[in-house]
């Protein structure tokens, strides 16, 4: 298979999903960078696409983002005129942020382009075989994430 990696790390599911996720992060981001964008603006982006208008500190949790980090990303995202924040009409002290014209344009030629950055690393894999590979690691991810919430500790 591979002569260059012990079959002992071959075998590991972990160490193979690491090493497609580096392939396909470094797919994506190289496809980002012709727009002067990197993975966490696509996320804010992609975010407040499929979730609509959001609280900082609720994008923020949703993306896996430390709070900190995402007022920076937002700052720059905010800067291209891609995403607007406004104080929050039910609580004044937070501030709700959402996809500007410009930025729903933008995000959809995104999608479109992460889609085809994707294409490129999986293109051994046949139309089925992608859908099964998605589907087997977005059950990891649920069953994670339920983990971490105490939703799967009552089981």
């Amino acid at each position: 298979m591979d002569e260059l990696r012990p079959p002992t790390l071959l075998a590991l599911p972990s160490y193979l999903a690491g090493h497609v996720a580096r392939i396909g992060r470094r797919e994506l981001a190289d496809a980002l960078e012709t727009y002067g964008l990197r993975l966490p603006h696509f996320a804010v982006l992609a975010g407040l696409s499929d979730f609509g208008p959001l609280a900082q500190h609720a994008l923020a949790d949703r993306l896996g983002l430390n709070r900190s980090h995402l007022v920076g990303y937002l700052d720059e995202l905010e800067r291209r005129s891609l995403v607007g924040r406004e104080r929050d009409s039910a609580d004044r002290r937070r501030h709700r942020v959402a996809l500007t014209e410009a930025g729903k344009a933008l995000t959809r030629e995104l999608k479109a382009e992460a889609s085809r950055s994707q294409d490129v690393f999986l293109a051994e894999l046949s139309a089925s075989e992608r859908e099964t590979l998605i589907s087997l690691l977005r059950r990891v991810v649920v069953a994670d994430a339920r983990a971490r919430s105490g939703a799967g500790a009552a089981g």
